[in-house]
């Protein structure tokens, strides 16, 4: 059992299994069967992988900002810290940006599948806390693409780069991501109340 569970693809493989399963004992206890060619079914999909997705983003953002950043410094030998910058934060920062690509991408087919896309970016009326969290989210996926991973490539000599350069771009993705942080909390409260408030 223990070996099992030390293989990552195993255990999403497992969790899928375990989500048909419920999915099942569900309907067979409640009578309410999963019909594929129901709309809401698919809305619903595409709303747990948007929140998935953004977990997975989210939550690696939360580990830059809330672990790794603050604790590098810390690290001592200082030639123990190549341990983080040359294996866990470039593939830390694979899934990272990823995972923003696959949320903005899910969000904004979930908006669609939903007949609201247009409202809420353009904040019509009933959609303006959705509208306001999707532009929020579209600008921090900007900053992770655009802003954060160029300068991160540096910062972590995945390119060539001068020791001048690395810093700046060091500080210039730190202070980005640290944007982003100060986005998510609005973001997230918006992505919620939409649903759970009408606002």
């Amino acid at each position: 059992m223990v070996a099992f569970f030390q293989s990552l693809e195993k255990t999403l493989a497992a969790g899928l299994a375990l989500l048909i399963l419920i999915i099942i004992l569900v309907g067979l206890a409640t009578g309410q069967y999963v019909r594929v060619s129901d709309h809401q079914w698919w809305a619903f999909v595409m709303r747990w992988l948007h929140v998935l997705s953004g977990v997975m983003w989210i939550g690696i953002l939360w580990y830059f900002n809330f672990v790794q950043t603050p604790t590098m410094p810390k690290i001592e030998p200082a030639e123990h810290r190549a341990a983080v910058t040359k294996f866990i934060a470039p593939r830390a920062l694979f899934w990272f940006r990823w995972g923003a690509a696959a949320t903005v991408l899910t969000g904004l087919l979930l908006a669609w599948m939903n007949g609201y896309i247009v409202q809420a970016l353009t904040f019509q009326t009933g959609t303006v806390a959705i509208g306001i969290g999707m532009w929020l989210a579209l600008i921090m996926a900007f900053n992770v693409w655009f802003i954060i991973w160029p300068n991160q490539q540096k910062a972590l000599g995945l390119v060539e780069a001068s020791a001048d350069v690395k810093a700046k771009a060091a500080r210039i993705a730190g202070l980005t991501s640290r944007i982003n942080t100060m986005l998510s909390i609005p973001m997230l409260f918006c992505m919620v109340a939409q649903q759970n408030a009408g606002l």
